[in-house]
């Protein structure tokens, strides 16, 4: 039998305080199962949704040089996009990728939430960097909204020269074009995810 886990038996429990505080009568036992039922069938859901986003993005981006990764309910597009130094200008190489992403998330999973994740190399100030991140992110989240996704479900953050996110670490100027790039994270699914059709041989 599986047993809860302790993410799903605080909100059982947070529940139960709930229906307690709001009435004098106990909650039953199979009323608080299958509370937990339902919590742990909307896991099962969301997740057997992100394994099918993971599926999707690894078939979409073969043919780029990015790294599609899953992690705690997430979906990860890393290096979609790389800059010139000391520019937040999107190359035309990498158009045709984050068009391919928004076409995938807008047919499959039109209310996906999107964190566009801006980078720099180390080379200037951790101010000017954190800016320069969010000029790159901001300029991949308009690419992405001109091309269908709604302004409402993608947000831009900056990482700017934060030493744990370079992909070369202290790389800059020419070495460093892996640490000047802008990553993807599908960070919901959201509701009605459409199936993928299966994929041409």
């Amino acid at each position: 039998m599986n047993h809860p886990s302790p993410r799903i038996a605080m909100l059982a429990a947070g529940m139960l305080a709930v229906g307690l505080a709001g009435c004098s009568q106990y909650v039953k036992k199979d009323e608080l199962n299958a509370a937990i039922q339902q919590l742990q069938q909307k896991q099962q859901d969301q997740q057997q949704q992100i394994d099918a986003l993971k599926q999707q993005m690894q078939s979409q981006f073969s043919k780029y040089d990015a790294q599609i990764t899953a992690m705690q309910g997430r979906v990860s597009v890393d290096t979609v996009a790389h800059f010139a130094f000391n520019s937040a200008t999107l190359d035309e190489q990498d158009k045709p990728a984050l068009q391919n992403f928004a076409q995938t998330i807008g047919k499959y999973h039109p209310n996906a939430l999107i964190t566009v994740e801006g980078f720099a190399d180390p080379a200037g100030s951790r101010a000017y960097n954190r800016k320069l991140g969010m000029q790159r992110a901001n300029a991949v989240r308009d690419f992405l909204v001109q091309n269908g996704i709604n302004a409402d479900q993608v947000r831009a953050v900056s990482y700017g020269k934060d030493v744990n996110r370079q992909v070369v670490k202290g790389a800059s100027h020419e070495r460093g074009a892996d640490n000047r790039r802008v990553s993807l994270t599908v960070d919901s699914t959201g509701a009605g995810a459409v199936a993928a059709a299966p994929a041409a041989s």
